[in-house]
């Protein structure tokens, strides 16, 4: 049976930090129905981001007022990699997810169909890139790595795909994913 969700970037390691207030955001999830298989769409962040700078992540990002976690992962995955809404089918939720940077990320899971043309917001992203879901939905995939974060030894998922090196708040959104989806396999068998 794999591991139940996680909540937080600092799960592994027995430390959450608690802001006064999380900044809610949230992330689309793309699960791209492409013909030879489901793939999960990611990008790389620009190098000169004023946080998570360079790393892999999900469309997405702060709730805007007035907003729910549906309409900010919409939102925020047209304006970054120019996904319209109209080919998004949502699905659900993955389970929150807290980062050490003060934010709470709903995780919105949804079924992209082909047919868009991606534009990468230039200032945001880097690159966009698609991964097989296998990759994935396949434990020997996952890693448990460490390093030292504000004084202390931090240990973080990481899923690596050849160069792309998938790890942190990311990494551990797709751990809760294979949780949701393998557990419903393993209910049906």
């Amino acid at each position: 049976m794999p591991a139940p969700p996680i909540g937080s970037d600092f799960s592994l390691s027995g430390v959450v930090p608690v802001p006064e207030t999380w900044k809610p955001a949230s992330v689309l999830v793309p699960l791209v129905d492409r013909q030879d298989g489901v793939t999960v769409l990611l990008t790389q962040r620009t190098a000169d981001m004023p946080s998570h700078a360079g790393q892999i992540a999900f469309p997405g990002g702060r709730r805007e007022v007035g907003e729910d976690a549906v309409a900010t992962a919409l939102r925020e995955t047209e304006e970054e990699v120019g996904i319209a809404r109209r080919f998004v089918e949502v699905v659900g939720a993955v389970d929150l997810y807290r980062t050490g940077t003060g934010f709470e990320i709903t995780p919105v899971v949804g079924i992209v169909a082909p047919g868009f043309t991606i534009v990468a917001q230039a200032r945001e992203v880097a690159d966009v890139f698609e991964v097989p879901l296998e990759h994935f939905l396949d434990e020997v995939n996952h890693q448990i790595s460490s390093r030292e974060y504000q004084g202390r030894q931090r240990r973080y998922y990481a899923m690596p795909y050849g160069e792309r090196y998938i790890w942190g708040a990311t990494a551990g959104m797709l751990k809760n994913l294979h949780f949701i989806l393998t557990a419903q396999e393993t209910a049906a068998a």
